[in-house]
């Protein structure tokens, strides 16, 4: 694509107090960086064939999951932060002790199913150890606050016996507790590490091989080419990239510190401020986890606890997914009108649709795996399948570029294609399938160019492990939340206050949720935010006769709504040093442009068919399809209504009279009480006719 003239600038380093949000490029200095990149792809070799094959043990699998997660914790920081030889190696020993603790679960596994429930003393000692590297392990990768609130369950675990009522429990021993936490599959081995291991990882590696590929520059290309010129078109370009780059990256501060280092400049160059500006980048990437088929990896989890198919989370995210980025792309829309914020010129922004004829056939993975969750297959197999495409792709590719006939080049993908469909007359198996690439392999390691392809495929390899650990070692802590819960039973405690809420008013249980899911959210990632409060809170919800995804999803969007409120708001802190501006006016900032955000969730809850769930109650009038048009409009019109409370524009500024009206009818259109529907709409018709009537002729001219 074309460079627009003023925005590139070196990479902005950013700075976090620990590595939650990614390690510094690279893997460490000298042969201590060789040892962690090997590690790495070791560790991405095993989980390939985990995906493909799934010989082993479902126990087995979790155990060596967990041991390499805890081996590259410590063998990273201490690759990253040891001042000398010494430190790190003592952190690569520490890293080999948790290793051997999840290894112990393969060289010991018919033992200790024989023995379940009157462990050994070395099963005791290797079962603490694996504690204590865990919660060490996540202090030094993520800070305290995560291991503080874990380590909080763990003493309540241990002493709760001595608290007054209801609050005890009949009190455990030291060696059922270990046992439970360390050798069971509802402690560190539980459904988050479970996930973890087969569908996270998997996806991160789809990810990572299709950024290499190149679609990063597909999303930007045709993100400028279609808004690059409308009016505010930098900031549309940044919410429609980011919203791209959530299809297959899911980390919102990743997008971020990647997306915005193009985006932000951009936008400040072109008239926004700058605490918008970075606020328009950290409300769209964060929306990046509510965008399928990724989400941030949470649709594995949230698929897996609830017991249903994955399409069926993908499904039921898909429309309030595509308001949140439509109350973005609308809130930039009104700030751009605001100002009179033009848009770039032709000759800056590249051709969105001579991109896609370069690039379309990278689309094709991601419409594969998309197609494959559809139809029924099992994530596990939909993301092998993708990621096999995407790495034939990037083979072929390779293989293809030096030949200069087209026609060749249309025989090659063409005879591939057959070789294919022989060799899966009875169905698409994996093993014809890494045939396949095994041969591609070998064919572009004797092409010119072919050895960079081939080590660009070995560094995904690597990267993707890389990338796992944060999210992985996040799953294994919250095993202690989960453990404790499931053997003392105390969740049921906090689903009752809930539900005692509940009855007298669904609304105030719904808050109280939110504030618990934003109070969580600003100290540790989502995923943990999601497991904590969907355990705690999401029952509750669902016998008030919240649909159970609806309740889960609930508690999800909120936790990604803390990394966009101040006073932590990660994904402002992300974006603060590229914008050069404050955080906390980023974050305030963000709050307001992710309003929606904030909203969508009641609405899905009081219209669930938004979310294309039954018990809609505006079914038994209209049917279920004629329920979802409703919901998706009345979510429409309220969203723009709230754009307009928060912005204060829409064909001109708006007074404050306005403004109360504007939020008036956004109410209305949230509740359900009678003629609440009728108030809000004629309200918001009322409001958009006087403000066409109160336009300036100059804005007509320039619309």
């Amino acid at each position: 694509m074309e460079k627009v003239e003023g925005t590139e600038a070196a990479p902005v380093k950013v700075e976090f107090d620990n590595f939650e949000h990614g390690f510094p490029e690279g893997f460490g200095p000298g042969w201590w960086g060789a040892l962690a990149y090997w590690v790495g792809i070791a560790f991405a070799t095993f989980q390939l064939y985990v995906a493909a094959f799934n010989y082993l043990p479902s126990q087995v699998v979790r155990g060596v999951h967990v041991g390499f997660l805890v081996l590259l914790t410590f063998g990273l920081i201490a690759n990253f932060t040891a001042k000398s030889n010494f430190g790190r190696a003592l952190g690569w020993l520490i890293g080999a002790a948790g290793f051997f603790c999840g290894l112990y679960q393969w060289i010991f596994y018919a033992d200790l199913i024989a023995r379940d429930g009157d462990p050994t003393r070395l099963d005791l000692a290797v079962g603490t150890l694996l504690a204590v590297l865990i919660f060490e392990g996540t202090r030094r990768l993520m800070g305290a606050a995560l291991p503080l609130m874990c380590g909080a369950c763990l003493v309540y675990w241990f002493f709760g016996q001595y608290l007054p009522s209801p609050l005890n429990h009949r009190g455990y021993d030291f060696d059922q507790i270990v046992t439970h936490l360390s050798f069971g599959t509802e402690g560190f081995y539980g459904v988050p590490i479970y996930v973890s291991a087969t569908y996270i990882f998997l996806f991160i590696l789809f990810g990572s091989f299709l950024e290499r590929a190149g679609m990063i520059q597909l999303f930007t290309d045709v993100s400028l080419g279609l808004f690059g010129r409308t009016r505010g078109g930098p900031a549309k370009v940044a919410v429609f990239a980011s919203g791209m780059m959530g299809t297959i990256s899911g980390s919102g501060v990743a997008n971020v510190v990647t997306v915005g280092q193009f985006t932000i400049p951009l936008m400040i160059k072109f008239g926004y401020r700058r605490a918008f500006a970075a606020g328009v980048e950290a409300t769209a990437s964060m929306g990046g986890q509510i965008m399928p088929p990724v989400m941030g990896a949470v649709a594995f989890i949230m698929a897996e606890t609830l017991g249903v198919q994955y399409s069926e989370i993908v499904k039921a995210a898909a429309i309030p997914a595509i308001l949140y980025f439509a109350s973005a792309f609308w809130m930039v829309h009104l700030e751009a009108g605001k100002h009179g914020l033009t848009g770039m010129k032709r000759s800056e922004t590249p051709s969105a649709w001579k991109a896609l004829v370069k690039g379309w056939y990278l689309v094709l993975p991601l419409a594969a795996l998309v197609y494959m969750l559809f139809e029924g297959f099992t994530p596990l197999y939909a993301g092998s399948m993708g990621l096999a495409l995407t790495v034939a792709l990037i083979l072929g590719t390779s293989i293809t570029a030096g030949v200069s006939a087209t026609i060749i080049r249309y025989i090659f993908w063409i005879g591939l294609a057959l070789v294919v469909a022989a060799l899966s007359r009875d169905g698409l198996q994996i093993v014809p399938v890494a045939s396949v690439v095994v041969g591609l392999i070998l064919i572009t390691a004797f092409v010119r160019g072919g050895l960079k392809a081939l080590r660009a495929c070995r560094d995904a390899l690597a990267e993707s492990a890389k990338s796992a650990i944060t999210v992985g070692m996040a799953c294994a802590i919250v095993g202690v939340i989960i453990g404790m819960m499931s053997q003392t039973g105390v969740g049921t405690i906090f689903g009752g206050w809930v539900i005692g809420l509940g009855e007298k008013s669904l609304f105030l249980a719904l808050v109280m949720t939110m504030l618990l899911s934003i109070l969580l959210g600003t100290g540790i990632p989502t995923i943990p935010t999601y497991i904590i409060t969907a355990a705690l809170a999401a029952p509750a919800l669902a016998k008030l006769g919240v649909p159970l995804i609806a309740s889960h999803m609930f508690a999800f969007y909120y936790g990604i709504m803390a990394d966009l409120s101040p006073p932590v708001a990660l994904a402002a802190l992300a974006a603060a040093p590229i914008a050069k501006e404050n955080p906390d006016k980023i974050g305030w900032e963000a709050m307001r442009i992710a309003l929606a955000g904030y909203v969508i969730p009641f609405i899905f809850v009081y219209s669930p068919a938004l979310m294309l769930q039954a018990g809609d109650p505006m079914a038994a009038k209209l049917g279920f399809y004629g329920a979802v048009a409703l919901a998706s409009f009345k979510a429409l019109v309220a969203i723009a209504l709230f754009g307009m409370v928060a912005i204060g524009f829409l064909f001109t500024r708006l007074a404050l009279i306005e403004r109360l009206v504007a939020l008036g009818a956004a109410f209305c259109l949230l509740g359900e009480f009678p003629f609440s529907d009728t108030a809000g709409f004629v309200l918001a018709a009322a409001l958009v006719l006087w403000q066409w009537r109160q336009r300036p002729p100059a804005v007509v001219e320039a619309a």
